[in-house]
């Protein structure tokens, strides 16, 4: 079976943001490129950080309102000091969080989620920049079609991966959802299947209606 890597779904035309880079045109650098967040690299193209939106906003958070009240909510110092922030390397999320070219959709995914970040920077063997993936990116697998997941599971699972054990199941795909019929001589066989099925790229769910 072939997993789509990081590689094939990054983004490899990367906008991208000096350590000193002011304030002002980053917010301009987001809005001309129509993105929410780009890395921030040093003279060798290494991610250090990515700043976002969000830690832009820091900025708009912390000053008082017309009534000279405090900001509400309350900033935490760490927070207050971003805020303070004019350069890219002060107003930045750090250390990056990145991935390897060759990784898997899984890989990447996990990451993310242990991570709680929305993008990775992608970055060769000398750590420096070469992609940026997204969560969008990713999803983008479940965009395959029917036919062509199909087409995987009866050659590279079915026939490739189970031969003579599988010969007698078929699969049927709509909308990503995998149906799977017909017999196998082994009760054992079924979960085997089921779970092959499942890392097939594109697959939503998977049932079964296989008999011994």
């Amino acid at each position: 079976m072939h997993h789509r890597t990081v590689a094939e779904l990054m983004t490899r035309d990367v906008v991208r943001a000096r350590r000193d880079m002011p304030f002002k045109q980053i917010v301009k650098l987001l809005a001309d490129n129509e993105v929410t967040a780009l890395p921030v690299v040093d003279e060798l193209d290494r991610p250090l950080g990515v700043v976002s939106e969000a830690d832009l906003l820091r900025k708009s958070s912390a000053q008082a309102g017309l009534s000279g009240l405090t900001p509400i909510p309350h900033l935490e110092a760490w927070e207050q000091a971003k805020a303070e922030g004019a350069r890219a390397e002060e107003l930045m999320s750090a250390p990056a969080v990145c991935a390897r070219p060759q990784w898997t959709v899984v890989e990447a995914a996990r990451l993310m989620a242990v991570q709680d970040v929305k993008r990775l920077p992608v970055v060769d063997e000398a750590d420096r920049l070469q992609g940026i993936i997204s969560r969008g990116d990713l999803l983008r697998i479940f965009l395959r079609r029917d036919d062509a997941i199909r087409d995987e599971i009866t050659r590279d699972v079915l026939r490739d991966t189970l031969g003579p054990l599988a010969t007698n199941v078929t699969a049927n795909v709509r909308d990503g959802h995998v149906d799977l019929s017909g017999s196998v001589t082994d009760q054992d066989l079924i979960p085997v299947i089921e779970r092959l099925c499942r890392s097939v790229d594109g697959v939503v769910t998977v049932t079964q209606h296989i008999t011994v």
